[in-house]
């Protein structure tokens, strides 16, 4: 029997990148992670998350069983489970099914078809349910992509009056949407259910950054931020030309004169020729700045909302934010941590559960976000994995004093603590850690991890010494504790910590508090007491084109594979026993 009060909700994610898995009880979030982080294929997601979907559950101590609702975005199903084929179809897909290679067909595309928003009527959830492993009476629900966006950045706050934007390369024929909470009420204005079955929009300023990421040569859908670093190198010589190809209006809607995709695709393309890549960077990056902020600033006006909260794609940009925040006449801004496709998967449940048990409950439910450490906690087997290799040894079994000294001498280490990190940020369960004091730790890191980036690394810095080395004030403080937006770097300190300063005196810090993760804020305390700097270099714990990593024995090849100097645990500092011979450690 389902309990209806608390119920076990599974809900997941895949449509050709970042697919992820999530479980709640109830309104509370218990277990998350993406796909890519479990089979090691960078952005893996175009496929059935089925090893997501079994990591989260064994995390959570459950079953398939166990689950009262499953929830998924509208994305790829076998044919064979959708009922409005033709007879001779229907046949096709079935066999195709029973050879072990049945036809993939998206949720999202079949309602445009049927012109239906009403699943029941194109899909047998029974047949999928007792299929797969879960009960037959578990419920099965479909969330909307960029409602999801929108509730996952609502969720985590306390805010009474809100407003919501959205904006992605695109999600069940959406490309960016508006939502306003105001007197009790949620409203979405734009990007509403209907229009998932109205003709394609070509209005996705999102798409249009991708396909200059593509056009420098990088991977669209991932590669994104090397153009955000990039920027600052160039100037925006093209960003009128590309401009004028989109148009905000009075509400805020953004429109463009592009028929299609292709002809946005191939008129980016050709007009990176022209420039080098530091000036189509910097003209791209004008472009979407220019655009999002028009038309979120004329969303803010009319609604009249004091708090802005963000997610999809588009906010991964940290560039963005900053800009958002600093222009905007409002309280709080706050993005979403997982703001990529991987975080639809909790919001599709907060937007099941508001619209199961009404929105005031829903509201009153709500808690801020304290940490994003969602995956499984191997504490108990990494330093078993690492001191039982020949090549390992422990060099301290005082973490804290062993690894800010090793740092002050110049060491890279990494944390492995703990419940890895959901979302694209290492926020220091799975961190490369480094003294922010000499530049040249960009260079020689980034060849470590064969890396090519043009932003330096971030920082973290303790919750109390924050307002005293960034520019960061009430409106950012929040986003500041997940590493989602850019902020000013205090001209003091700039020439002191210059591994983590931009080239236009910025960085991306991550503000921490100990309650969250004790090890990674006592080193940093440890370290500022040693050199006098209160910041150290924060990085994803991973080499280029690898998920973060996840497992023990992947933490164990990085240090074997001199990744890092050293691996720092609950259980003490680990080196390789050549490496530890150059330096004594008490």
């Amino acid at each position: 029997m389902i309990d209806k009060r608390n119920p076990v909700i599974l809900s997941i994610h895949t449509g050709g990148h970042d697919a992820a898995a999530a479980v709640f009880q109830g309104q509370t979030l218990v277990s998350a992670i993406q796909l890519e982080r479990l089979t090691r294929k960078k952005g893996d997601g175009n496929r059935f998350p089925d090893e997501a979907i079994e990591e989260v559950l064994s995390i959570a101590g459950m079953a398939r069983k166990d689950v009262d609702v499953l929830l998924c975005s509208r994305m790829g199903f076998p044919a064979q489970y959708f009922t409005h084929w033709s007879a001779p179809k229907k046949a096709e897909y079935e066999l195709r099914a029973k050879l072990g290679n049945p036809r993939i067909k998206h949720i999202s595309g079949e309602m445009q078809r049927s012109k239906t928003v009403d699943l029941s009527a194109i899909f047998n959830k029974g047949r999928f349910l007792t299929e797969n492993g879960f009960r037959a009476d578990a419920v099965m629900d479909f969330y909307n992509h960029h409602y999801a966006h929108a509730y996952s950045a609502l969720a985590y706050t306390d805010w009474q009056d809100a407003m919501l934007y959205t904006a992605d390369a695109g999600g069940d024929n959406v490309h960016w949407s508006q939502h306003v909470l105001k007197d009790g009420r949620l409203t979405h204005n734009h990007g509403v259910e209907e229009e998932i079955y109205k003709e394609k929009r070509i209005d996705s300023v999102g798409f249009a950054y991708s396909f200059m990421t593509a056009a420098l040569g990088y991977r669209m859908s991932r590669h994104e931020g090397k153009l955000t670093g990039l920027a600052a190198y160039g100037k925006p010589v093209l960003a009128e030309k590309i401009g004028r190809r989109f148009t905000v209006d009075e509400d805020g809607s953004v429109t463009s004169d592009f028929t299609d995709f292709a002809d946005m695709r191939d008129f980016i393309t050709e007009l990176a020729k022209t420039v080098s890549p530091e000036d189509a960077a910097a003209s791209i990056q004008e472009v979407l700045e220019d655009k999002i902020l028009t038309s979120v600033s004329r969303m803010i006006k009319r609604s009249g909302s004091r708090n802005l909260g963000l997610a999809g794609g588009v906010f991964a940009n940290v560039r963005l934010n900053r800009l958002l925040a600093e222009s905007l006449d409002i309280d709080e801004i706050f993005v979403f941590p997982g703001m990529g496709d991987e975080g639809i998967c909790v919001g599709g449940v907060h937007q099941w559960l508001a619209e199961q048990n009404g929105l005031a409950a829903w509201l009153e439910g709500r808690r801020r976000l304290d940490d994003v450490y969602l995956a499984r906690d191997f504490n108990l087997e990494i330093d078993d994995v690492l001191v039982g290799h020949d090549s390992v040894t422990r060099i301290s079994d005082e973490p804290v004093s062993a690894s800010s000294r090793l740092i002050n001498a110049g060491w890279v280490g990494a944390i492995y603590n703990g419940r890895m990190e959901f979302g694209p940020r290492a926020l220091g369960a799975r961190s490369i850690i480094a003294s922010p004091a000499d530049n040249s730790i960009n260079g020689s890191l980034n060849d470590r991890l064969q890396r090519t980036e043009f932003m330096p690394f971030a920082p973290y810095v303790l919750e109390e010494d924050a307002r005293e080395v960034f520019e960061i004030c009430d409106k950012t403080a929040y986003a500041c504790r997940f590493m989602t937006i850019t902020c000013e770097v205090k001209e003091y300190w700039r020439d002191k910590i210059p591994a983590v300063v931009h080239v236009d005196g910025t960085a991306r810090p991550q503000v921490v508090r100990r309650q969250e993760n004790a090890l990674y804020y006592d080193i940093l305390k440890d370290f500022k007491a040693v050199s006098g700097l209160p910041v150290l270099v924060n990085t994803s714990f991973n080499a280029h084109e690898e998920p973060i990593i996840n497992r023990p024995e992947e933490c164990l090849n990085a240090l074997l594979h001199n990744r890092v100097d050293f691996i720092v645990t609950q259980g003490g500092v680990y080196a390789l026993r050549e490496r530890a011979a150059t330096l004594a450690v008490s």
